[in-house]
């Protein structure tokens, strides 16, 4: 990835979803162009995964959009797309004989990337 390719990108911090099922919905777009990523987002089976990375490179493209007004959206591609661990919230569960569990409820960063390829 070259920064001075990069069009626009858009960050979503703390998202309440594991990265571990987020990064299974991020496998499927990575690399492919905008259009054909929002249609798969949108028949995905894992549905909260989906939405929220479909949040974010919907973000993306507005912020694309914005930036340059002679950006082509149908030439845009997803040049990276990555999630990372954020904090975890830690809770208490009780269980037998006076005992306390701990429950992790992990947070995500999703990161999307895009840049123009010309000419499909």
């Amino acid at each position: 990835m070259d920064k001075e390719n990069i069009i626009a990108h858009a960050i979503a911090k703390y998202v309440r979803i594991s990265p571990q099922k987020c990064r299974l919905v991020t496998d499927l777009v990575r690399d492919r162009y905008v259009g054909e990523a929002l249609t798969i987002l949108q028949f995905s089976k894992k549905k909260k995964a989906s939405a929220i990375v479909e949040k974010v490179l919907r973000s993306a493209i507005a912020n694309a959009q914005q930036t340059g007004s002679d950006v082509d959206v149908d030439n845009l591609y997803i040049s990276e797309i990555f999630v990372n661990q954020g904090p975890q919230w830690k809770r208490w569960q009780a269980v037998p004989m006076g005992r306390a569990a701990r429950i992790l409820k992990k947070t995500s960063h999703v990161h999307v990337y895009l840049e123009e390829k010309k000419g499909r």
